[in-house]
């Protein structure tokens, strides 16, 4: 990306969406323009955790609006994530769809301790650089993130299940408050963050630091009533809560610097921070300036310059920890990203460099599941990519991935998956194409080998094979014409020449 590029970050919050666009300037990413809408879709999920029709037209209509802000952007420059509210939805994929069309870019939705990493970057990149050990806290609308990490390296990231929204619904349903009631609140969040205790006990950091909305929140009313700028203490929390608990209600809070959309959620947010101050031995913390959004752009900057990025490594890691053959993994990338380069696309390089990167990361994991057993290993691969902690991927990113591995072998019509996607089937075909290219383990032979798009039926891929490659390799032959009484079984059909 070269300097003076426009770079935006769409977080989706359980509380609050919000808007940040930067402008890049040698590294450093400096704000043009902040929007935030109090949408509280944390509060729209039912028993059955779908989001309500309510809940899911107060964020359309919210997306409506930033997406005309964001008219005229290009896709590399605009990265939207979603958060708890949308991790728990059952329904969540009936509202992306429609959201992505609003806003005029994807949603991803993040795993936790993804989510916990960006908030680390956004908080690190606008601290001064330092050696100090850093505690980061983020207490959101439906979950709280903690790390520990020095400099831009965060070494240690959870996420759990506890926030303002959730616990002021659950605490303080009507408003109402009370010292019984703060005292209920505190203990279950304490039940929920106690396994904290050790990872993030004080002597594993220096300073402590609260990003985001509760935290700034209680640092603004501090602020107001003439204690230190930017910084929450015991007593501040302490005198705090003795005013909530005499307003009696979220509707009766007269406190400068209490921003009206803040007050229904107050009391959860008060509760759960009261709870990580005692939990983990804190007595003051500091606002930071840095939060979620600003992580997500620092990272669209990081995925510019380098296409194998944090994610990488994440598929590196994975790959080891499986004890995956190395060496059988990395001939099938190569041979499977020759395949999807060879049968072509339309799409900008960008776009197509990223989908084989994509590819090339299910070849290198399309064995992780061999470890629990060979009988249906890609069954069991499928099962650990869709549930594994991967830095670096948004959750439909590993599930693609998930797909990839549990399609790279056997029947075909057992995949949930959406066979109208061209590329998905584009991608698919080659891993499997590669796969059998690469059975015995050795580098193939594919002099004269050409695989097609033929888009005039636009739904059918030509393989040639030169002359007396059929004779020379019998077994991928039979393997080839097998597979293409596989794809007789889906939209799509694989036709061969010279088998």
């Amino acid at each position: 990306m070269q300097n003076g590029t426009l770079l935006a970050a769409v977080d989706l919050g359980s509380n609050s969406f919000r808007l940040e666009i930067g402008r890049l300037d040698h590294g450093r990413i400096h704000r043009i323009e902040y929007l935030k809408e109090t949408v509280r879709q944390g509060n729209g999920l039912d028993a059955d955790r779908n989001l309500s029709p309510d809940a899911m037209q107060r964020g359309w209509d919210c997306l409506a609006r930033f997406g005309e802000r964001l008219a005229g952007f290009r896709k590399e420059q605009v990265r939207a994530v979603a958060t708890q509210t949308l991790r728990e939805a059952l329904n969540r994929e009936e509202f992306i769809s429609r959201g992505q069309k609003l806003l005029g870019f994807p949603i991803d939705v993040i795993a936790g301790r993804e989510e916990a990493r960006l908030i680390y970057q956004g908080v690190a990149h606008l601290l001064p650089q330092s050696s100090e050990r850093r505690l980061v806290v983020d207490i959101g609308g439906r979950s709280t993130e903690m790390i520990l990490g020095q400099g831009l390296d965060a070494h240690t990231l959870e996420s759990y299940r506890v926030g303002s929204v959730a616990w002021s619904m659950r605490y303080f349903p009507q408003g109402l408050f009370s010292a019984r009631a703060f005292e209920l609140a505190e203990i279950a969040a304490k039940a929920v963050l106690d396994e904290a205790m050790t990872a993030y006990r004080p002597q594993a950091w220096d300073a402590a630091y609260g990003s985001s909305g509760t935290i700034g929140a209680v640092s603004e009313v501090l602020a107001a009533a003439g204690w230190q700028p930017d910084v929450v203490t015991r007593e501040g929390l302490d005198w705090l809560l003795d005013r909530l608990i005499k307003a009696q209600s979220a509707d009766r809070i007269k406190i400068e610097g209490m921003k009206e959309e803040r007050r229904a959620v107050i009391g959860g947010g008060i509760s759960v921070l009261r709870a990580v101050f005692d939990l983990l031995g804190i007595e003051k913390m500091q606002a930071a300036q840095g939060a979620l959004r600003h992580g997500v752009l620092y990272d669209l900057v990081e995925r510019d310059e380098d296409l194998t990025d944090l994610r990488t490594t994440s598929v590196q890691r994975l790959a080891h920890n499986f004890n995956t053959d190395r060496v059988q993994a990395e001939r099938l990338s190569q041979v499977a990203q020759h395949l999807f380069v060879m049968a072509g696309s339309s799409l900008p390089k960008a776009e197509s460099a990223s989908l084989q990167h994509q590819l090339g990361w299910a070849a290198q994991l399309h064995e992780v599941g061999s470890q629990i057993s060979h009988t249906y290993y890609h069954k069991h691969g499928a099962y650990i990519l869709d549930n594994a902690d991967a830095p670096g991927f948004a959750v439909h990113e590993m599930h693609r991935l998930s797909l990839l591995v549990l399609g790279h072998r056997g029947k075909l019509r057992k995949l949930e998956a959406d066979f109208e996607d061209r590329l998905f089937v584009q991608q698919l075909l080659c891993l499997r194409l590669a796969v059998i290219l690469c059975h015995a383990r050795r580098d193939p032979d594919l002099k004269g080998l050409q695989l097609e798009w033929d888009t005039d039926p636009g739904r059918r891929f030509m393989l040639t094979c030169r002359p007396g490659w059929a004779e020379a390799f019998p077994q991928s032959a039979h393997l080839l014409r097998e597979e293409m009484l596989s794809w007789q079984k889906t939209p799509w059909t694989l036709h061969a020449a010279g088998l």
